[in-house]
């Protein structure tokens, strides 16, 4: 049992990208699958399988280049169980200048920054992946 699984899922993802593993599991939530839904739609994973049996097990296939070079260069945590960062419209970061995408919990649901910017929803500001 882990404080924070958002932060144990992005850290599994980084190390599965590091060894250079082609699809990592980690216990599966709901939560976890709208991440892991948004970037499949940003184009940072391959495909994701939720199980529907208890205990859930969230299944991600990895997403390298033609050189093996991974998809996601970094990932940053924001909101933390201590520190939580929420940011209205005009707040959302623009990271790296549009190259790479902001992960909100908004009251329409886990979507990324310009999605929120274009529905003009705030919320909680989960992770930035570049």
């Amino acid at each position: 049992m882990t404080s924070d699984p958002i932060s144990d899922m992005l850290l599994r993802i980084r190390n599965g990208l590091k060894a250079g593993l082609p699809a990592i599991e980690l216990p599966g939530s709901r939560i976890k699958g709208e991440i892991a839904r948004v970037m499949k739609a940003e184009g940072y994973i391959t495909d994701f399988t939720m199980t529907t049996t208890v205990p859930r097990v969230l299944s991600i296939e990895l997403k390298y280049n033609d050189d093996a070079e991974p998809a996601i260069r970094g990932m940053r945590r924001e909101s933390k169980p201590g520190l939580r960062k929420f940011c209205g419209v005009q707040d959302i970061p623009n990271v790296l200048s549009g190259m790479g995408t902001a992960i909100l919990s908004t009251s329409g649901g886990v979507v990324c920054g310009k999605e929120a910017r274009k529905r003009k929803l705030g919320g909680e500001l989960i992770c930035t992946i570049w």
